[in-house]
């Protein structure tokens, strides 16, 4: 007659494990309130220091972020040192182009000092993210915290994963889905190329002989064509930078999506989302509303933001907390 009770008993105490692991398992905003209280003050303090050196850097520390999240989660793998076989800092999207490492590496060293071995990488790479928006002028969000580091990076994953300046429309929107975002986070955080520079190597495909036509890129605003040819000579090796957002390099704001309107998109991935076939029924209506509306703009790129920072990340006792955010421990 003790069966079922034991049965019952052990049912009870295997709903409140599972209880358990998925409450601890959630990312809140307060995760550090007692274990490390002033961790963002820290980073704020060095993301500002850090953008008051160099402007770019805002759109640099962001994109480590979105870099980071797209390739097995939000786990701080994108930072994990190594060679052309074991890093993700070697694959195509991010070789000569992902910076600011040691910028994260000062914000960890400040971090540690204040509490050591608390602090993920993953998580300060969100915060970072954040307070760069911020200090651009953009929105601001309450940071979901809690995520672990990482024990492997994934080179092949980030050598397909990450959209590429000269994926066509449907292939990043693919990209996006596969990681769990929809359309409208494609658009919204292709908005944050409103920040920052890009290389020629990354553009000057749409300069000459576009896709085998003899010409430019018929979507760019041909006043842009000749400038854009000036800077990125076919002899130069290029590595000159040009704005993502012409008229507003280091504004957060909704210009970007007026450029693509004009036709003044840099990467073939920006003006796609407005003048492609592919456009018309998926991202061209809201780029046309970004365009007049920033607070709407904002709104969708927060919950974008916060969506893209709950990519499968390390929570409980997986992964591990890092104290160099370069090596595992």
């Amino acid at each position: 007659m003790r069966k079922p009770c034991s049965l019952t008993l052990y049912s009870l105490f295997v709903i409140f494990l599972i209880m358990f692991v998925v409450v601890n398992s959630q990312l809140t905003a307060d995760f550090y309130a007692k274990t490390c209280p002033n961790v963002l003050k820290i980073v704020r303090k060095e993301v500002q220091s850090a953008i008051k050196n160099e402007m770019r850097m805002a759109a640099s520390l962001r994109r480590l972020h979105f870099h980071d999240c797209f390739v097995n989660g939000c786990d701080a793998s994108v930072l994990l040192d190594g060679n052309s076989n074991t890093s993700e800092k070697f694959a195509a999207a991010n070789l000569n182009s992902a910076r600011g490492f040691e910028v994260i590496d000062k914000i960890k060293n400040a971090v540690e000092d204040a509490c050591s071995g608390v602090v993920s990488c993953a998580d300060i790479l969100a915060i970072a993210a954040r307070d760069s928006v911020l200090l651009s002028g953009g929105p601001t969000w309450k940071v979901q915290l809690g995520r672990r580091d990482g024990l492997a990076a994934n080179i092949s994953g980030a050598s397909t994963a990450l959209p590429a300046p000269i994926d066509p429309l449907n292939t990043i929107i693919s990209k996006f889905q596969d990681v769990g975002l929809n359309i409208t986070d494609v658009v919204s955080l292709s908005g944050a190329h409103t920040i920052g520079l890009a290389k020629c190597a990354t553009f000057d495909n749409r300069l000459i002989n576009f896709s085998g036509s003899g010409g430019p890129d018929t979507t760019l605003d041909s006043s842009l064509v000749s400038e854009l040819q000036n800077l990125c000579p076919s002899t130069s090796d290029g590595n000159n930078t040009a704005s993502l957002d012409r008229n507003s390099t280091d504004v957060f704001d909704n210009h970007y999506f007026k450029n693509l309107l004009n036709g003044r998109g840099l990467l073939e991935s920006d003006q796609i989302l407005y003048s492609s076939d592919a456009a018309l029924a998926t991202t061209k209506t809201l780029v046309e509303t970004y365009s007049n509306s920033s607070s709407l703009f904002f709104s969708d790129f927060v919950n974008s933001m916060i969506k893209m920072g709950n990519i499968s990340p390390l929570t409980g006792s997986d992964g591990e907390i890092r104290k160099n955010c370069r090596v595992i421990s």
